[in-house]
C-alpha cells in the first residue's frame, strides 16, 4: 500500500510538536527539582538560624531581643516559603502522594518553632524559674526541632531519590521511542527521496514506487509516449517540439496546473529571415540549436517549447502569476542576448531575439493565442527588436 507524502509530513509535525511540549516537560522538571534544592537550602537556613538564638549575647538585655524579635519572625516567614516551594512540587503531590506527610512535617515544625521561640524569649527575659531550668528547656525545644529538620531533610532525599527512578525511566522509555520513531520516519523520507530520484532519473523502468503522490505524477507523465518517441512531432534542427508536437504536449500538460496562469509568448531571431539568409546554412542551424537548448534551460515539466517556424519559438509557460511568466520570458531573451556565436570570418557575434507575450484565457483556444501573441510580436519588431513586448504595450501604440 503506497504512502502519503502529505499524512507522512503531517505525522512529522506532530511528532515536532510533540518533542518540543516533552522538552517543556523536562524544563519543569529541572525547575521542579531546583525547588528540591531550595527546599534543603531553606532547612538548613532554619538550623542556622535557631543556633544563633541560642546564642545571643545577654550583656545587652534589649538588643539581644530585637535580635530575637527578628530572627523569630524570620523563621515563621522561611516556613511560608516552603508551603509555596511545595505547591509546586508536582511529582511530589500527584505521583508520589506526600501531600499529607509533608504538611503534617511544615505543621509541625511551624508547632516547635512557636514552642522553640517561647522557650527562647524564656531564657533571654527575667522568669520565675532558674536559669539552669530555662538553659535546660532551651535546649530540649533546639534539640527537638533541629531533629525534625533533620528528619525532613532526609524525607526530601528519599523523594528526590525516588522522583530520579521515576524520570529516569520515563527518558529511557522516551528516548527508545523517539529513536524508533527518528528511524522509522528516516526510512519515510529516504523512500520519499528515491521516489524522487526516480523522477528525475526517468530512465529507471524496475522500481516501486512508495508514495501515492509520486505515483500519480509518474502516470500523468508516462500516461502517453513522450515526443521523442515520436520523430514526426520533433523539429529535425532543434531536436524539440515541433509544431504538431506543440499541439500534442501542450494537449498533454495543460491541466497538470489548473490554477496557474498559462502565457503563450512567440520569439523571433532579429535579421534571421529565411529569404535573406546572412550566414552559411551549417552556422544558422548552430544557432538554432544553440537557442532552441538555451529556451529548454528554463523549461519546467508543465511547460512547452517549440520551433514552430525558419526563426521562430513558441514558448508556453506555466506559472502562478503573471509577472513570474513576463520575467522568466525576459530572462530567456536576455541569455539568447549574452550568449556568443561564433561565425567564420567574423569572430563572435551576438543574436537577438523580439518577442510577443500574451496570457492565454482558460476559454481561449491555443490558437489563437498564438496568432494573437505574432500580433504583438509586430509590435516588437517595429519598435527596435530586441524586446518582449505585451497586449498592453500594443494598446498604447493605437492611442
Amino acid at each position: 500500500m503506497k504512502q502519503s507524502i502529505k499524512k507522512i509530513f503531517e505525522h512529522i509535525s506532530l511528532i515536532l510538536l510533540l518533542t518540543s511540549f516533552i522538552a517543556g516537560v523536562a524544563f519543569l522538571l529541572m525547575a521542579e527539582q531546583n525547588n528540591s534544592y531550595k527546599k534543603i537550602d531553606n532547612l538548613n537556613n532554619q538550623k542556622k538560624i535557631i543556633s544563633t538564638l541560642t546564642r545571643l549575647k545577654k550583656d545587652d538585655i534589649e538588643l539581644a531581643l530585637i535580635q530575637f524579635n527578628g530572627k523569630s519572625a524570620q523563621l515563621h516567614n522561611e516556613i511560608g516559603k516552603l508551603h509555596n516551594i511545595y505547591k509546586l512540587d508536582v511529582t511530589g503531590r500527584y505521583l508520589l502522594q506526600n501531600s499529607k506527610e509533608y504538611l503534617a512535617d511544615l505543621n509541625k515544625l511551624s508547632e516547635l518553632t512557636t514552642a522553640f521561640n517561647k522557650r527562647a524569649q524564656e531564657y533571654y527575659t527575667d522568669s520565675k524559674e532558674s536559669i539552669l531550668q530555662r538553659e535546660q528547656n532551651l535546649k530540649n525545644a533546639f534539640n527537638e526541632i533541629n531533629e525534625h529538620i533533620n528528619n525532613m531533610i532526609f524525607k526530601n532525599i528519599s523523594y528526590d531519590k525516588q522522583k530520579f527512578y521515576i524520570y529516569e525511566k520515563l527518558a529511557l522509555a522516551i528516548f527508545v521511542i523517539l529513536f524508533i520513531i527518528a528511524l522509522w520516519y528516516r526510512k519515510k523520507l529516504n523512500a520519499i527521496y528515491q521516489d524522487i530520484l526516480f523522477l528525475y532519473a526517468s530512465h529507471k523502468t524496475n522500481y516501486n514506487i512508495y508514495t501515492e503522490e509520486i505515483d500519480a505524477i509518474s502516470l500523468r507523465i508516462h500516461r502517453k509516449p513522450l515526443n521523442s518517441d515520436n520523430p514526426e512531432m520533433l523539429d529535425a534542427v532543434t531536436g524539440i517540439n515541433n509544431n504538431k508536437g506543440l499541439l500534442n504536449s501542450y494537449t498533454e500538460k495543460k491541466g497538470m496546473k489548473e490554477s496557474n496562469f498559462t502565457s503563450v509568448t512567440v520569439l523571433e531571431i532579429d535579421n534571421f529571415s529565411k529569404t535573406n539568409r546572412a550566414f552559411p546554412q551549417e552556422v544558422t542551424q548552430t544557432i538554432l540549436r544553440k537557442i532552441a537548448f538555451t529556451i529548454s534551460l528554463h523549461e519546467q515539466a508543465t511547460d512547452v517549447i517549440a520551433r514552430t517556424d525558419y526563426n521562430q519559438f513558441t514558448i508556453i509557460l506555466s506559472r502562478a502569476s503573471k509577472e513570474e511568466a513576463f520575467k522568466e520570458i525576459e530572462v530567456i531573451r536576455s541569455s539568447i542576448e549574452d550568449t556568443k556565436f561564433k561565425i567564420p570570418n567574423k569572430g563572435f557575434v551576438n543574436i537577438t531575439v523580439s518577442g510577443g507575450f500574451v496570457i492565454k484565457p482558460h476559454n481561449q483556444a491555443l490558437e489563437d493565442a498564438i496568432r494573437k501573441a505574432k500580433e504583438v510580436l509586430k509590435h516588437a519588431k517595429n519598435n527596435g527588436k530586441n524586446r518582449i513586448s505585451q497586449i498592453r504595450d500594443l494598446a498604447e501604440s493605437n492611442l
